[in-house]
């Protein structure tokens, strides 16, 4: 193709940043919808605690953008009930914390209806929330909960890492006839990207190699995406070409893309920013080590938060989650000793 044709029919792109990705995601479906509603605390005139709502209220009034009473659970049972009866809601917790309060609403119904009415009902919400240690919120506003989710049938989970792949992954969740669980790390909201013009989703269940390389695989969720890219610079420093696969949705888990990068480095490192006890590190690599088994030389290694409340100190909170360091001397161990 001629360079001039092939310029041409590049997609259009803009910079922007994660939180303002989102909410173009989310104003071009009201506007494209008029089912999507969004509902939450201070999801309205206030703009939202983190002003991820910015703007929405004054676009589209209080009968699309509700803001709900202190009340979790009947706040997110009425966003159940208005998605069993022809709506498309997007419900916001304020703190992934919160969702304890809902967890009856969501794993005993809307993941379930579609299932328990052979079809004939469903519940196309999202439940969208903001996550994540380092802002020195507190045990009780800081932690990620995301794996409690991905433990349930009926459900879909998204992490998206960067401003791209929140737009694409917020629109394929609000079109999409299933509870789709929606998890914003805080700490990215400022991110800076590119992002394509228009309104495309992008599939929930696709992974993405966010750096190639040959002697490790990383494979990281959420905001340790970008902690595994600077792991990678310092162990590229170090002559190690590290792979970083961001598996972007949990459920459903691209398991290909897995397979294949472990088959070409033979190597393995999971990093997740919620505890590891029980958690995602543990199903990734179970997952890694059922599948891609005659291919390791080494066992897999996990990197996650520290099985502990989350420190409010200033000093504390750092020690709790694998920073750039740590998980680049985890690689290179892995690397050199096996």
């Amino acid at each position: 193709m001629p360079p001039i044709l092939w310029l041409i029919s590049m997609p259009s792109r803009h910079s922007t940043t994660y939180r303002a990705a989102v909410l173009e995601a989310l104003a071009g479906e009201m506007r494209r919808d008029p089912r999507v509603v969004l509902m939450g605390e201070d999801v309205g005139a206030a703009g939202g605690v983190f002003k991820q709502t910015d703007g929405l209220f004054a676009e589209f009034g209080a009968a699309r953008v509700i803001d709900t009473p202190i009340s979790e659970a009947g706040a997110f049972g009425i966003a159940v009930g208005a998605a069993m009866t022809g709506l498309r809601p997007v419900f916001e917790v304020m703190f992934g914390d919160f969702m304890t309060l809902v967890m009856d609403q969501l794993v005993n119904q809307a993941a379930k209806v579609r299932y328990m009415s052979a079809g004939t009902v469903k519940a196309p919400l999202v439940l969208r929330t903001a996550v994540g240690a380092g802002a020195n919120l507190g045990p009780q506003h800081s932690q990620t909960l995301h794996a409690w989710t991905a433990h349930i049938p009926g459900l879909k989970v998204v992490m998206p890492s960067t401003p791209a792949d929140a737009k694409g992954l917020m629109i394929a969740a609000i079109r999409d006839d299933n509870p789709v669980m929606f998890f914003e790390d805080r700490l990215l909201y400022n991110l800076r990207g590119d992002v394509m013009d228009g309104d495309e989703a992008l599939p929930i269940g696709r992974a993405d190699v966010k750096r190639p390389g040959q002697d490790v695989t990383i494979v990281a969720t959420s905001r340790m995406v970008q902690v595994a890219l600077a792991a990678a610079d310092l162990l590229a420093q170090q002559k190690i070409s590290a792979e970083i696969v961001d598996p972007r949705s949990l459920v459903p888990l691209d398991t290909e893309t897995l397979v294949e990068s472990v088959k070409k480095t033979s190597r393995a490192v999971v990093l997740d920013g919620g505890y590891r006890q029980y958690g995602i590190t543990g199903e990734i690599a179970a997952t890694i080590g059922e599948l891609a088994f005659d291919w390791l030389d080494a066992p897999v290694v996990r990197l996650a938060g520290e099985n502990t409340p989350i420190p409010f100190s200033k000093s504390l909170e750092p020690l709790v989650l694998p920073d750039p360091p740590r998980v680049a001397r985890a690689a290179a161990e892995l690397v050199r000793s096996h």
